[in-house]
């Protein structure tokens, strides 16, 4: 009886550990979809001030007259929120279980537990980087409550007004560097927990999500050097 408990409750476990991992490599999709899709619109900023504004006061009509104004944008970032908010938890709780499962004692210092210590490093405190810049990001060229370089009500305005400053331009870059370690290792694992870490597939998975991570990170920081840089004005 007590062995037939044991192995059930270890089965609960399993099933509880395989769907936390499920759940956080789906709403990472969800998260990294949504980092493509915002990468491409701030590439327009390259079109010029009509342009950009243009496209920033679309996203406000989306769905109009099926959706009310900004109804679109109110059911994405509620979607993107609820993510999030899974993401971290399932995060959280994966890591409080290894955590339990290798006391400090029985831990051994081999090359693929550095590996894995690195990783879990990055993503743990990446994931803490990532969500403070969020929080700024927002601020600054969303609400334009914070306004480095002068508020605007113009979308185009606030990025060309922001990206002027060095420092500003430099938090962005530490940023999009966490950013892009934590999609790296997001997306090997979140892929390996769908099925794709098989046998002679695992050089394909690393190229994979290597180059999704730079392309992501690359194009995120080409607005800002664009603007210091003089070439968007």
């Amino acid at each position: 009886m007590a062995n037939s408990t044991l192995t059930k409750q270890r089965s609960t476990a399993y099933r509880s550990t395989v769907a936390l991992k499920a759940a956080m490599a789906v709403t990472g999709a969800i998260l990294v979809l949504f980092l493509i899709a915002h990468m491409y619109g701030n590439l327009m900023i390259f079109g010029g001030p009509q342009t950009f504004d243009t496209y920033s006061a679309h996203l406000r009509e989306l769905g109009e007259p099926m959706l009310p104004y900004e109804g679109f944008l109110w059911i994405m970032r509620v979607v993107l929120l609820a993510s999030v908010l899974v993401h971290a938890y399932a995060a959280v709780t994966l890591w409080m279980r290894a955590r339990r499962a290798r006391p400090a004692g029985q831990r051994y210092h081999t090359k693929k537990s550095v590996q894995r210590s690195y990783a879990s490093y990055t993503m743990r405190w990446g994931g803490v980087v990532v969500v403070l810049f969020v929080i700024y990001h927002i601020l600054h060229l969303t609400t334009n409550d914070i306004a480095p370089g002068g508020a605007s009500a113009s979308p185009y305005e606030r990025v060309v007004n922001g990206f002027q400053i060095w420092w500003v331009v430099l938090s962005y870059v530490i940023a999009l560097a966490a950013v892009g370690f934590h999609l790296r290792h997001g997306i090997w694992s979140a892929v390996a927990t769908l099925g794709g870490n098989r046998a002679g597939r695992q050089r394909s998975l690393n190229i994979i999500a290597t180059g999704l991570s730079l392309v992501v990170t690359i194009g995120f920081l080409i607005p800002p050097f664009a603007v210091l840089l003089g070439l968007v004005k």
